[in-house]
This record gives C-alpha cells, sequence and structure tokens, in this order.
C-alpha cells in the first residue's frame, strides 16, 4: 500500500528508513546553506537546513549514510544511542550503537555496538546513570536477521510483530546485564522516564499489543492500556506523570476482523495511527490526534504541554513526512521540518535545548536516512 511505503519501509521493526523513489524538482535555495544540485532517489535536493524551519538553527549531519534512526539522548545529553543498518559496516539489519555527538566523527570512525551483533535489535534507550542501556533483540533465537514479510495479494503494508523480542540491560561495552522479559510473544519498544524510576514498553503477553510500565529492574509490572489496537512507541512526559503513545484502535467490525487476523499471523497494519495521552498509570486516557493516515513517533516537548511527531496526514500519496507539534488538547498543530521526503524519530536533549531527529535530507539522492541535531528556537 503506497500510502504507508516510506513509513514501512522505514518501520518494519521501528528501525531505520528508507523512502521510495520520487521525481526531482528544481532545487531550492537555503538561505544558510548555498546549494542547488538536484537529485534523484531519496530527496528532490540537497538541503541541510529548510528556510522555514524556523524552530530549527544550526543544522548538523551526524551519519553518513545506511539507516539510522530512533537516536535518544544519555540522562546527561553527552551522548546518543540509536539503531544502524548498514551494508558497509557488514549490518544486514539494525543493531545497537552508542556515541558523543558533540565529539564522534562517524564519517571517520564507526562507534562501538552494544547489542551482539546476531538477530535484530530496536528500541534501546540510556538508564539513569548513563553506564547501561536497556534495548529490545532478537538474538536468543536469531543468530541471522529474522525474515520480513513478503508482499501481500492485496497490497496491504505489514509490520512484523517478532515473538522473539526480549528486553535486556547491557553496559557500554556490550556485555548483558540483565534479561527483563522472558514472556512468549513479543516485548519490545521500551523507553524509560526522564525522573529515572519506572520504564515503558509494549508487550503481547494479554493477546494484544498494550502498554506497560516496570521498574528499572523489571519488577513492578503494571498494564496501563487495554483496548483493542497496537499500542507502542511510548514515552513519559519530562516530569514522569504522563504517557504519549501512537496507536491503531480498529472501530469497525471489518476493522477488527483484519486487525486480529493479521496479528494472529504475527503482522500488523500500521496505515492508520493517531497519537494518545494518560498519566503514568493509564488513567485519563485521551486521544490527541484525529488527522488521518499514520500519526507517529511522538515525544513531548520540554514543557509537557506539547507534543512533536511525525506525520504524513497532509501527504495524498502517503509521503512526504513532516515533523508537527501539537497541544496536548489537541490545539496548536504547527509543522516543524519541511524535507520533501522523511523526517521522523525526533527527540529533545534533557535541557530541551537541543532537537535530535532521523531524515532523508542530504542523502546524495540515495535512500540512505541519517540522524541529524538541531539546536531548538521556540
Amino acid at each position: 500500500m503506497r500510502s504507508i511505503y516510506s513509513l514501512g519501509a522505514l518501520l518494519f521493526t521501528l528501525s531505520a528508513c528508507q523512502g521510495p523513489s520520487v521525481p526531482s524538482e528544481e532545487g531550492v535555495t537555503n538561505n544558510s546553506e548555498e546549494r542547488s544540485e538536484n537529485w534523484s532517489g531519496g530527496t528532490y535536493e540537497s538541503m541541510l537546513h529548510y528556510p522555514e524551519e524556523v524552530h530549527l538553527a544550526n543544522v548538523r549531519q551526524l551519519t553518513f549514510g545506511g539507516d539510522n534512526a530512533e537516536a535518544y539522548f544519555s540522562f546527561d545529553g553527552s551522548q546518543l544511542v540509536c539503531q544502524i543498518s548498514n551494508p558497509e559496516w557488514g549490518l544486514g539489519c539494525d543493531q545497537i550503537f552508542a556515541f558523543d555527538w558533540n565529539k564522534d566523527d562517524l564519517r571517520e570512525i564507526r562507534p562501538p555496538m552494544i547489542s551482539t551483533g546476531k538477530g535484530r535489535t530496536t528500541c534501546s534507550y540510556f538508564l539513569p546513570g548513563d553506564s547501561l542501556i536497556v534495548y529490545s533483540s532478537t538474538h536468543l533465537v536469531h543468530d541471522s536477521c529474522p525474515p520480513v514479510p513478503q508482499p501481500r495479494e492485496d497490497g496491504a503494508y505489514v509490520w512484523p510483530i517478532y515473538p522473539e523480542f526480549d528486553i535486556f540491560v547491557a553496559d557500554l561495552d556490550g556485555n548483558i546485564k540483565n534479561q527483563l522479559t522472558d514472556t512468549p510473544g513479543y516485548d519490545a519498544e521500551p523507553t524509560v522516564s526522564p525522573q529515572g524510576d519506572r520504564m515503558v514498553f509494549t508487550s503481547m503477553r494479554s493477546g494484544d499489543l498494550e502498554l506497560y510500565t516496570c521498574a528499572l529492574d523489571g519488577s513492578d509490572l503494571r498494564q496501563i492500556t487495554s483496548e483493542l489496537g497496537y499500542d507502542g512507541g511510548a514515552f513519559f512526559s519530562p516530569d514522569g506523570s504522563k504517557i504519549v503513545f501512537r496507536s491503531s484502535r480498529p472501530q469497525t467490525e471489518e476493522e477488527i476482523d483484519e486487525y486480529k487476523t493479521l496479528l494472529s499471523q504475527g503482522l500488523v497494519k500500521p496505515t492508520e495511527m493517531e497519537l494518545y495521552v494518560c498519566n503514568a498509570d493509564g488513567s485519563d486516557l485521551r486521544k490527541i490526534t484525529d488527522l488521518g493516515q499514520a500519526n507517529w513517533a511522538p515525544f513531548f516537548h520540554p514543557s509537557g504541554e506539547k507534543i512533536i511527531f511525525s506525520s504524513n496526514h497532509a501527504s495524498p500519496r502517503g509521503f512526504p513526512f513532516h515533523l508537527y507539534m501539537i497541544g496536548l488538547d489537541g490545539s496548536g498543530l504547527e509543522q516543524i521540518t519541511f524535507d520533501r521526503q522523511f523526517d521522523a524519530f525526533p527527540m529533545f536533549s534533557p535541557d530541551g535545548s537541543k532537537l535530535v531527529f532521523a531524515s532523508n535530507r542530504e542523502n546524495g539522492g540515495t535512500r540512505a536516512t541519517n540522524l541529524f541535531i538541531a539546536d531548538w528556537v521556540e
């Protein structure tokens, strides 16, 4: 289904991206980066910072090739942990890496791999103290990359929900220190409260894809969502009191039947997703967006009163994906980025001064997705 192709290519495991080929257009002159060359392929033109991106300043590219996504800051803001799939590094699918975003030049060095190098990984996050990370992996079952779904006769794009995913804690040398989940079925997508006391993740243990929170050692497990649908991509607010997430919530009998059928096959169809917010205990659940198409990758603004997220709701063809900002009450929708293909996975630094995100911009006409960091301008 082409309306989700660029998102689907990116997120078959909530990981890195490549968008569809698109026709080139006339280049746009950037006020700060004088670039006129056009590219065919992943992006329309070479552009590091679009003039319309008034909330961003001093945009800087951090990675240079392959698929790089889901970069999240350490608690002290000096490091990023992310997932990378790069054939030039001998990586067939996503593995977890950490680096100092201000010092390490990834054009010159390959950062240390934190994950085992086996199976597929996703969704890594620093724990308080910045000496440990939590991430999801299939390495206990898969030595190599697990299979991806074949194209369907009905043309629908689907994500695999690998039941082999479990959640692990490792140090920065890659030594696994703890396994937090061992129930049958999908356990993945962990993120940690800025307060450093709990994490949230998605699990199939109830028979549906629901959100759970737990202490950092995996104890004190609490289920916080229970409505039918794929609840995932969750993050805590800065004060740890709320959780934002994206969800597909089937409503009609046809949608419910399709969702259940696909889930029984270990698949979901992510073409319709909206954003929700609730208290950290699951109470006061509210729908934030009702935009249509795919609204996902939400993260709290430093104020705790707004959400930055990725969406293709304004794209009839299904792409591009832009970053937007919206209030918790669903008001004040504002477009933040303007790349012609794909911007997603935004995260603010702990002090709120930086924004890191993944984008197809400045990729030399390839389908590479790279990481970028910018000063945030209110």
